[in-house]
């Protein structure tokens, strides 16, 4: 150390020296150590050095992987070393033997090309006090603490080892070992940068004892997996032997080689460790019991089951949106929003690789492609599909499963589908959500809430299994005919989204790229056999068909097909080209005539618009007036609700009577009837309040209601009209039937932006604030002409109702007005 001190006194060091930035090292004086350089600007440091003293000026830079580091990215402490060789490599670097010399600090940048050449000051420690048992005790903890270490596996030279033994001065100790024990880059430049050499080997004795007690958990944690491994191979050993004594006393092994067939598949199954430990457990169960013993079937179809549900098995999903997009359109024409959503939840899953899976419920009519869309979407994804149907399941086992204790159970619905799949994230459909029972055996949509329920799921446990089973990765897919019987628990843990029925050009499309390719490949022809024209599918859609969905458009076409095979099959070959002039020679008179090409505009007879399960329907209401005493009769299976819609109109035209021109006493005299046709059917809601007031006016007033204006609305005491469900599926129904005029609440004028352009271009929408609104459009004439214009002299309020394309003159009336 004395030799160190008098170099240390002896050295001159110039006041400006090249920079070298060093990564992922830090260089301490007195140590010898090779350096690779690639730099250019390193290359141009270690040049300069070479041509004058050999000195250059090491410091650390900050971040690593920054090539071109700034003068604020290097520590401005670091050490003064000589570059002892130099050697140039094939590839154009540069390695070096440098030794650290003495401790300096950065007081400037003097020039940055061609290399960092910078103003040192050198950094002069204090003199530890002599003879200090202090010093003397925390360096004999060091260099015992150090043995410690080495003795645990920590790699140190032995020369190291031998020099620390003889070192005498505590910096220099704090340096050495500092430079030898694997410190990371910030710690040792914090070390460094302590001046005070006692201060500095204090914190090293801190930084061994931190790395003996590291060393120190990780023997003990290496013994106790060498004694699991060594208890393992013991296990084996002896299972072997046995295995060998068998077979010299000519034993059947057949078991045992059923047991270790077991285990094996029970290890490679990746299940997690409470699972596995379960599976383990019930196998040792088995392996004690006799062959024939009841239990061993029922453990042995249990273990089965383990091993074969795909615990840690996962399809990849493909996070292509483009393709996803095209894959999409492809398979279905139309349905927008869907296909956003399914493109919405890709884009996540490519952002954030962990989500749990959504769970969406697709409520439409029958016929619109909500099960099939739930196979476009698994092959969008990349994902397999399984799909079960919960249409009149009434038991609470079918989704969770029976007990072990039961003959022949079997695990529930959700567990078999992922059997199926052999993946843990699959796409699955619920089908027919909204026909699930309820009985003595349970309530099966209380079992869902924990299926679906994104909270939840990751720990579903099915009775059977009786082990948690993460179905978080699973994408849910419900479907429904409608949201009234489905739970509203159940309800709040999916996102609804509605399909609409299709438009008639939306048919007629999806017939040409969907349906007749399909009929014509199922019934054995193809195009060129058999050929439609669009004015034919029209006719087919509007004169054989009357749906929200497809599934009767594809069996009309189907027919078509099936009879064009059958004049092929008996030898006459040509081209069969379907127009509407035709369509009646393979299907038939018209199923369907639409009612404003049957009738004329009549007294109380209006046209009212309905919604179904399966889509909107046409409603007509009927009203009539003869002689009696007052009584209202109410006929075709009307519901309570739908009969007090009859009672308030009626009570709101008593009292509107004077501005109808009916006398105060109207009713004494008469009786009404309202009937709504198609009797057998029950029919009932509040959105035909309006269309039964129409018709009461009409009849009371003698003033026809025009036959293209179709309505829906809730009607109360004051006239007022409330606003209506199912909007898009009403209309849609009124354009089937040929209706060009439809009057909706005012309310519901929000709801228009969900209804496709094609469709409000098709008809005049007209809002109605009230009652009032109503009547101006739906009547020939009103306010209704006095008795004496009736008899044949001109009212002077009398007024002609708007022609399609012009909606009623009123403020609400120009904001529902569309298209």
């Amino acid at each position: 150390m004395d030799d160190h001190k008098q170099e240390n006194e002896e050295l001159k060091i110039p006041d400006v020296l090249p920079l070298l930035p060093v990564r992922d090292v830090v260089v301490y004086p007195y140590m010898i150590l090779p350096l690779f350089v690639g730099r250019e600007i390193s290359i141009n440091a270690v040049d300069q050095a070479l041509s004058k003293d050999r000195l250059i000026f090491l410091a650390t830079q900050k971040e690593i992987g920054d090539e071109d580091p700034t003068p604020e990215g290097i520590y401005p402490v670091g050490t003064v070393a000589m570059i002892m060789r130099m050697l140039k490599l094939p590839d154009g670097r540069v390695k070096i033997l440098v030794q650290g010399l003495a401790k300096g600090r950065i007081t400037s940048f003097v020039e940055s090309k061609p290399y960092y050449s910078v103003a040192i000051e050198r950094v002069v420690e204090p003199t530890p006090p002599e003879d200090s048992l202090e010093v003397e005790a925390l360096m004999r903890a060091v260099k015992e603490q150090l043995t410690k270490i080495v003795s645990l596996g920590k790699p140190v030279s032995p020369e190291v080892l031998v020099i620390v033994e003889n070192m005498q001065e505590p910096g220099s100790l704090a340096d050495l070992v500092a430079s030898n024990i694997g410190l990371k880059v910030e710690e040792a430049q914090k070390l460094l940068e302590i001046i005070d050499p006692v201060e500095r080997l204090q914190r090293v004795n801190e930084l061994l004892s931190k790395e003996h007690e590291l060393l120190d958990m990780q023997a003990k944690i290496q013994t106790a997996a060498k004694e699991e491994m060594g208890k393992s191979q013991r296990e084996y050993f002896l299972r072997e032997q046995l295995r060998a004594i068998q077979q010299e006393l000519g034993e059947t092994d057949a078991r045992s080689e059923e047991i270790m067939e077991l285990r094996k598949a029970i290890e490679q199954a990746k299940m997690p460790p409470p699972v596995e430990k379960e599976a383990l457990k019930q196998l040792g169960r088995l392996e004690q019991m006799h062959p024939e013993a009841a239990e061993a079937g029922m453990l042995r179809t249990y273990l089965d089951w383990m091993v074969e549900l795909p615990w840690s098995t996962s399809t990849r999903d493909i996070l292509d949106i483009k393709r996803a997009r095209n894959i999409l359109d492809e398979d279905h024409y139309y349905l927008d929003k869907i296909k956003e959503r399914i493109l919405e939840f890709l884009a996540v899953r490519k952002l954030r690789k962990k989500m749990k899976g959504p769970i969406l419920c697709f409520v439409g009519p029958p016929g619109v492609g909500k099960t099939s869309l739930g196979k476009s979407i698994a092959r969008a994804l990349g994902r397999k599909f399984v799909r079960i149907s919960l249409g009149g399941v009434r038991d609470e086992a079918e989704i969770r499963g029976h007990r072990r204790t039961y003959v022949g159970a079997l695990p529930g619905r959700i567990i078999q589908g992922l059997k199926q799949a052999g993946s843990n994230n699959p796409v699955f459909m619920l089908d027919e959500l909204d026909k699930l029972g309820a009985d003595f055996r349970g309530d099966p949509s209380s079992a869902l809430l924990e299926v679906l329920d994104p909270e939840q799921n990751h720990m579903f446990s099915d009775h059977y299994i009786n082990l948690p089973f993460n179905l978080s990765n699973v994408m849910f897919i419900a479907t429904a005919n409608q949201y009234d019987t489905i739970p509203g628990p159940l309800l709040d843990r999916m996102e609804m989204i509605n399909l609409s029925g299709y438009t008639e050009e939306e048919k007629l499309e999806i017939a040409k790229r969907y349906l007749i390719p399909r009929q014509t490949k199922e019934n054995g022809i193809t195009g060129k056999h058999i050929s439609f024209t669009d004015d034919a599918l029209r006719t087919i859609i509007a004169k054989y068909t009357r749906e929200a969905g497809l599934r009767n458009l594809e069996r009309e076409i189907g027919s078509v097909c099936r009879k064009v095979a059958r004049k092929i099959a008996e030898g006459e070959k040509k081209l069969y080209r379907i127009t509407p002039a035709t369509v009646a020679k393979y299907l038939g008179p018209a199923k369907y005539l639409r009612e404003v090409e049957m009738e004329h505009n009549d007294v109380g007879v209006v046209t009212g618009l309905a919604w179904t399960p399966v889509g909107g329907e046409v409603l007509f209401v009927e009203a009539t007036i003869m002689k009696g005493k007052g009584g209202l009769t109410l006929t075709g299976h009307l519901g309570d609700v739908m009969k007090e819609s009859v009672q308030a109109a009626l009570s709101y035209i008593r009292s509107k009577a004077q501005e109808l021109h009916l006398p105060e006493d109207f009713l004494a005299g008469v009786d009404i009837h309202v009937h709504v046709p198609a009797g057998a059917i029950p029919k009932d809601g509040p959105s035909a309040g309006i269309t039964m007031a129409t018709a009461l006016v009409s009849a009371l007033t003698r003033v026809p209601v025009r036959k293209d204006v179709a309505m829906t609305g809730e009607i109360t005491l004051r006239g007022k009209v409330l606003p209506i469900g199912g909007l898009k599926e009403k209309m849609l129904a009124a354009i089937r039937a040929g209706i060009t005029t439809i009057v909706i609440p005012e309310q519901n004028v929000k709801d228009l932006d969900e209804v496709p352009k094609p469709i409000l271009k098709k008809v005049t929408v007209v809002s109605a604030k009230v009652i009032d609104d109503v009547l101006k459009v739906a009547l020939e004439s009103y306010p209704p002409p006095p008795p004496a214009a009736a008899e044949g002299k001109p009212a002077a309020k009398a007024r002609t109702a708007p022609r399609r394309g012009i909606a009623a003159p009123t403020k609400a009336t120009a904001a529902g007005a569309k298209g």
